[in-house]
């Protein structure tokens, strides 16, 4: 079932969410249902605090940046109860969108390798290392479940820049080819 992406404006997206437990009710649908959003809206990450629930869960497919000959190296995950531990190197600038905030992409900087802890879809506790677009994807929706937005770490000026288009997509005057849901 497709689910409407919160956008920006929407407080579920400023606040830190809980973690989750094995009883959650219905995880396994909540999971197919994120990953089908996911893919209908052509994301290559999604937040639970993005389908307006506020819960540690994530979940990444970064095949659509990789180069067709590298398409086995592409990582898909699922990420509950994240805990990045470290990120490491010399920060880098990529150009980033969110769901959340359609229309508005921005140059952000991030370190270019994490390691992370956190648990699967069957509640196995793993601790990895993803590096490159892969660890930059993973620190934008693990920053959705901090609370955090990408447009947290540009500059106070691209932000005055942008406000207006900021507060149509609160508005709601925004047309994008997936279903939202916009602040009441």
């Amino acid at each position: 079932m497709l689910l409407p992406i919160v956008s920006f404006g929407s407080p579920v997206l400023r606040k830190k969410c809980k973690e989750v437990n094995l009883d959650y009710p219905e995880l396994d649908d909540l999971l197919e249902n994120m990953w089908e959003t996911m893919y209908k809206s052509s994301g290559v990450g999604l937040a639970a605090p993005q389908i307006n629930k506020s819960i540690r869960i994530f979940l990444i497919d970064t095949e659509p940046f990789i180069e067709e000959e590298l398409k086995d190296k592409a990582v898909k995950k699922t990420f509950i109860n994240a805990t990045i531990l470290s990120e490491d190197g010399e920060e880098w600038s990529f150009n980033e969108g969110c769901l959340s905030i359609p229309d508005i992409r921005e140059d952000v900087k991030r370190k270019p390798i994490i390691t992370i802890k956190y648990q699967d879809e069957n509640f196995d506790w793993h601790t990895d290392t993803f590096d490159g677009l892969t660890a930059r994807v993973i620190q934008h929706e693990y920053d959705h479940i901090e609370g955090k937005l990408f447009i947290d770490y540009i500059s106070p000026l691209r932000k005055r820049m942008i406000k207006r288009k900021l507060e149509k997509i609160t508005q709601g005057n925004i047309q994008v080819g997936y279903k939202m849901q916009f602040p009441k």
